[in-house]
């Protein structure tokens, strides 16, 4: 119905909106600081060292600054 295209339409400016620094969620559960953002891919520092990968799709939602520190 008309709310799948409204959380289409809200999931593709979440991915537009992108930018590095932002803190994200991916669908799979996992928590990181955009590191790198290009047209189809976003990398992901999951903890200090390890950067990872995925597609923008993945981005699950972006969380309020200061989340991953409150962890």
């Amino acid at each position: 119905g008309s709310e799948m295209c409204i959380r289409d339409r809200d999931h593709k400016n979440l991915m537009g909106g992108l930018a590095k620094g932002d803190e994200v969620v991916t669908n799979g559960g996992m928590i990181g600081r955009v590191a790198k953002v290009s047209d189809d891919f976003v990398t992901i520092t999951l903890a200090d060292g390890v950067d990872s990968h995925f597609q923008k799709a993945a981005v699950a939602s972006v969380l309020p600054k200061g989340t991953i520190k409150s962890i």
